[in-house]
C-alpha cells in the first residue's frame, strides 16, 4: 500500500512539473515573440554551395561568438533564462554581426538547477530568439546540449537545428547548422566560407563537434571530456584541399581559416602552463594576447587522444580556434603560430550565484579581413550600447585571484573591452 501511495505521489509530481514547465515554456516563447529584428543597412546573405554555406564580400566579415548560454528551460531557471535571453538580444542587436558563432551549450538541462530534463525546450527558445532577430547563426553542440539523461539525443537535436523545427512555418531560415557527412564522428561538422566577388575563398570557418564525455563518465560527474576524432580531422583536411583546389583554379592561394568547437583542445592547457612556468611571461612558442584562467580548477580540455593540433599545423590553413566550455576562462594565446581563444560566456545558471558576477559575461568580436587575417577581442556585456544599467552585478572574478593562485598572475586584471 505504501509503495503505491509513494508511486502515485511521484507520478503526480512529475505530471505537475511537466504541466508547469509547458506553461512556462509558452510564456517564454510569447516573450521572445516581441523581439525586434536587427536593423541592417546591408545584410550579407549566405548561399548553399557544394554542401557549404558561402557569404560573398570584398570587405571585412564580422563574426560574433557566443558560448555557454545555458538556457535551462524549466521552472527553476525561468528568470535566469530570461536574463540570458535579454543578454543575447541586447548584444546581438547592438553588434549587428554578419554571423553569430555559438560554441556550444545553448541548453543546460541539469534537473536540479533547471527543473527539467527536456533539452529541446532550450533549443527551441534560443532558435526562436535568433529567428526573430533575423541574424545568421552557426552553432556547434556542447556536452550539456545533449546530456545522457536529457530527453533528446544528439542526432535529434542536430536534426532539429538543421531542419529549423524551432521556427514558425514559412519563416526565413537563419540557422546554418548542418549535421555533417555520414561516416564522420559527431553531429555538426560543417563549413561556412567567405568568398570575394571573384569567387575566391578568403576565409573558411570550420564548425566541429567535440562530443561529450569519455572513459565511462556517462553523467559528466568526473569531468572526463571527449574531443575531435581522427576521421573529423580527415574530413577537415579534405575540406581544405577542396577549397584550395577551387582557389587555385582562380589563381588564388590556399584559404586561411578559423575553427569553432566547444571543448578546448589540449594545447590550450599546454600553452597556459608554459606561460605560467615562465613567470607569466611570453616564450618563443607562447604569446598571450589577453585574458587568463578564471576556473579554480584551471583548464578542462579534451582527454580524447587526438591529432587535432598536429593536423592544423600540417595543413597550414587554420590561424585561430575558438571554444567555450570553461565558463570563467577568457584566455587568448598564440601557441606555435595558431591563436587559441576562449569565448566569453553568457551563463546565468551553471554556477551558484553566477548571475551576480559579470566579469566573465559578454562575447568575442572577430573581424576577418579580405586578406584572410583576423583580429579578435573580448567584449563585456556591462557597457553601452549593450547593457541598460538595470542588471546589477559584481565586476570581480567569480574566483578572485587571491583564492585562485594557480590560475592568475598576482597583478591580474580582467582585460575586457
Amino acid at each position: 500500500m505504501v509503495f503505491w501511495i509513494l508511486l502515485g505521489v511521484v507520478a503526480a509530481v512529475v505530471l505537475l512539473t511537466v504541466l508547469v514547465n509547458g506553461i512556462l515554456a509558452l510564456l517564454q516563447l510569447r516573450y521572445v515573440a516581441g523581439i525586434a529584428p536587427v536593423q541592417y543597412k546591408n545584410q550579407l546573405q549566405p548561399q548553399p554551395l557544394d554542401g557549404r554555406w558561402v557569404f560573398t564580400t570584398d570587405g571585412d566579415f564580422r563574426v560574433m561568438t557566443l558560448t555557454d548560454v545555458h538556457i535551462g528551460g524549466g521552472w527553476m531557471s525561468f528568470f535566469k533564462d530570461r536574463r540570458a535571453i535579454d543578454c543575447v538580444v541586447r548584444m546581438v542587436t547592438a553588434e549587428q554581426p554578419d554571423l553569430v558563432a555559438v560554441t556550444g551549450d545553448i541548453a543546460y538541462p541539469v534537473p536540479f538547477q533547471s527543473g527539467t530534463f527536456n533539452n529541446k525546450t532550450a533549443a527551441r527558445l534560443f532558435g526562436r530568439v535568433m529567428q526573430n532577430l533575423g541574424v545568421y547563426w552557426a552553432p556547434v553542440l556542447g556536452n550539456h546540449d545533449t546530456e545522457s539523461y536529457a530527453v533528446y539525443n544528439r542526432r535529434y537535436i542536430g536534426k532539429y537545428y538543421q531542419e529549423q523545427k524551432f521556427a514558425k512555418a514559412g519563416s526565413k531560415s537563419y540557422c546554418l547548422f548542418r549535421s555533417g557527412p555520414e561516416g564522420v564522428d559527431g553531429v555538426g561538422n560543417y563549413t561556412v566560407a567567405v568568398e570575394n566577388r571573384r569567387g575566391a575563398v578568403t576565409q573558411a570557418l570550420f564548425f566541429t563537434d567535440t562530443g561529450s564525455y569519455v572513459d565511462g563518465d556517462y553523467l559528466g560527474f568526473m569531468w572526463k571530456y571527449d574531443g575531435m576524432h581522427k576521421n573529423q580531422m580527415d574530413w577537415y583536411r579534405g575540406e581544405v584541399e577542396a577549397l584550395t583546389a577551387h582557389n587555385r583554379a582562380l589563381g588564388a592561394p590556399m584559404p586561411k581559416s578559423l575553427m569553432f568547437f566547444h571543448i578546448p583542445i589540449a594545447q590550450y592547457k599546454t600553452a597556459w602552463e608554459a606561460y605560467k612556468e615562465n613567470g607569466y611571461k611570453d616564450t618563443g612558442e607562447v604569446q598571450v594576447h589577453y585574458g587568463g584562467i578564471g576556473e579554480k580548477g584551471g583548464l578542462f580540455p579534451s582527454l580524447h587522444p587526438d591529432n587535432v593540433f598536429d593536423t592544423l599545423q600540417q595543413v597550414g590553413s587554420t590561424r585561430g580556434t575558438f571554444c567555450g566550455h570553461d565558463h570563467l576562462n577568457n584566455l587568448s594565446v598564440t601557441y606555435k603560430g595558431i591563436r587559441l581563444t576562449y569565448g566569453l560566456s553568457v551563463d546565468y545558471l551553471a554556477y551558484i550565484g553566477i548571475k551576480n558576477y559579470g566579469a566573465q559575461r559578454g562575447f568575442t568580436r572577430i573581424t576577418v579581413h579580405p586578406d584572410g587575417s583576423f583580429d579578435c577581442q573580448p567584449v563585456s556585456y556591462y557597457q553601452k550600447p549593450f547593457w541598460n544599467g538595470k542588471e546589477q552585478v559584481q565586476m570581480t572574478p567569480y574566483y578572485p585571484p587571491e583564492k585562485n593562485p594557480n590560475a592568475y598572475p598576482a597583478d591580474y586584471k580582467a582585460p575586457i573591452a
